[in-house]
């Protein structure tokens, strides 16, 4: 299987729309949004084309293929207009010998750990800072950065994920890192 991963898209109309270019383009099972969707925080400028209605119109019709977890800017009020689940705080998925434990990021982190073994991935979105990095006890933190307002000169992006490799990757598809398992 493979998925989409991408986080913070804070409202942006403009930056959605190429990330949902990017995910046709991919052809991935499965979009994974780490959170913060529609509002854009109030540490935050205003992202291009801030257009929550709009946002929320463009991914409620890819809904059968969205999974979602919530960020600090999510709210039940956002989960009454989109159409598809965004108020779990966390989702595990398996990818072959591995257990991803996704999450925003702004309750576990690397900091503040969920429950892990060694070999796990703890990934999360929050910080707009793609990363990839080992830690700990055999664990490994992967961040796709952010598809609207990504911070300490990244990319606006997202990354791909299979049992086999992960890809970081701008909204127009350059790969800018690869990480093989």
């Amino acid at each position: 299987m493979k998925f989409m991963i991408a986080s913070d898209i804070h409202g942006s109309a403009f930056y959605c729309k190429e990330m949902l270019d990017a995910f046709q383009r991919e052809q991935a099972d499965k979009l994974l949004l780490l959170g913060d969707i529609l509002y854009h925080g109030p540490r935050n400028d205003l992202p291009k084309e801030y257009a929550p209605k709009t946002v929320l119109r463009l991914l409620n019709e890819k809904k059968e293929q969205i999974l979602c977890v919530r960020g600090n800017c999510d709210t039940e009020v956002d989960q009454m207009v989109l159409e598809f689940p965004i108020l779990a705080d966390y989702c595990i998925l398996c990818m072959g010998n591995r257990m991803i434990y996704a999450t925003h990021g702004h309750r576990f982190n690397k900091e503040s750990l969920p429950p892990l073994q060694a070999g796990d991935i703890l990934l999360h979105g929050h910080t707009h800072i793609p990363a990839w990095e080992s830690f700990g006890d055999q664990l490994l933190y992967l961040n796709p950065g952010s598809v609207s307002i990504p911070k300490e000169g990244s990319a606006h992006g997202y990354m791909t994920l299979t049992d086999k490799e992960a890809l970081w990757k701008s909204l127009d598809g350059a790969i800018y890192h690869s990480l093989t398992f």
